[in-house]
């Protein structure tokens, strides 16, 4: 079974319109900055938005297609992680795992013994009647998870199921979800705004910007050749776009590059951070991709410091603490940026 999702939903002046398929154990994460669509497009396939045009098609199956056909959430094979887990305070863990099941008719001894056994599962046995409140965040996590499979639904959603964890219990619980999720044989969308958690969960990611769809890949791929800026900034690159003659290209935002690779018409050209160089003054031998900028942000980033110069043309340049001290950066200084040839990528545009 395939889940063909054809999402049209206009709301006052936003207008959503992706179309995107989704094959049986594969995992596809929806990124975008706010705003973008992400969430109404979970909501659309939850059932809790319909739509205003298109289709969701499970297989042979109809879910919704206006004006004609609309299946409601609850008629629908679907179980959802939400962000902040929605357990039920009241109710213990095996309750809030049972709570889907009996829902859908599954008598209480049952239901509450398949709870218990997801509970195992996810190594939770020894929690059955622990209430939310006294669950760490990562227990949580995986209480919710546990309630979303426990129905066996078609279609899994997870609405930025990371993102109420600290650093420290995030690591360990993304890397169980993705357990969790090779075993899964149904349908998965996942909606995050985190780049680590897409490439480490997702099979194929799905870009979405301002309601559209601009771009979608293996996560490699996309990481490798980014087209947008968002995209660049989520994985971490300088993204230009040029015309090139052979191993030239003339940026669309002033300056050029020397590349490598010979190439021909319109391109986009990216390189990572860390291939910047910094000097004071204008470097010995003069490499060919050399040009002045001058400082306009500082920034930490893990054990490097993220540098953002102004010239043509601009750049984010990352740096040792060492290399912050030895040059005096600050604000307003003006420096020299270097970059090999060999360390840029150019790709069709």
């Amino acid at each position: 079974m395939t889940l063909t999702a054809e999402i049209q939903v206009t709301r006052d002046t936003f207008a959503l319109d992706i179309a995107f398929e989704v094959a049986p154990g594969e995992v596809v994460a929806l990124l975008g900055p706010n705003g973008a669509g992400k969430t109404t497009a979970l909501r659309a396939l939850a059932g809790l938005t319909p739509l205003t045009g298109g289709r969701l098609l499970l297989d042979d199956r109809v879910w919704d297609e206006p004006p004609r056909e609309f299946v409601p959430a609850d008629r629908r094979s679907v179980g959802v992680v939400f962000q902040d887990y929605l357990l039920f305070a009241h109710m213990s863990a095996q309750e809030n795992v049972a709570f889907g099941l009996r829902a859908r008719g599954t008598h209480r001894k049952l239901a509450r013994e398949r709870a218990a056994r997801w509970l195992e599962r996810v190594e939770l046995g020894a929690h059955l009647y622990t209430k939310p409140r006294s669950l760490s965040g990562g227990q949580a996590q995986r209480v919710a998870l546990a309630r979303a499979l426990a129905t066996e639904p078609a279609l899994l959603l997870l609405d930025e199921p990371l993102a109420a964890l600290d650093a420290g219990t995030r690591l360990q619980v993304r890397s169980e979800l993705a357990h969790h999720l090779s075993d899964y044989a149904g349908h998965t969308v996942l909606v995050t705004h985190d780049p680590l958690d897409a490439m480490v969960l997702a099979d194929r990611l799905i870009i979405i910007e301002h309601g559209a769809i601009v771009q979608q890949g293996a996560p490699a791929e996309v990481a490798r050749h980014p087209r947008t800026d968002y995209v660049a900034n989520l994985v971490g690159l300088n993204l230009y776009r040029g015309v090139a003659e052979a191993t030239t290209v003339e940026l669309a935002e002033g300056g050029r590059f020397t590349v490598a690779e010979p190439a021909t018409g319109p391109v986009h050209l990216a390189f990572a951070p860390n291939a910047v160089s910094l000097y004071p003054q204008r470097p010995a031998g003069s490499p060919r991709n050399t040009w002045q900028a001058t400082v306009i942000g500082l920034e930490q980033h893990a054990h490097t410091t993220r540098v953002r110069l102004d010239g043509a043309p601009s750049v984010l340049a990352e740096v040792t603490p060492a290399t912050v001290a030895e040059l005096r950066l600050r604000p307003g200084i003006e420096l020299w940026a270097t970059v090999k040839a060999t360390e840029i990528r150019t790709y069709p545009a």
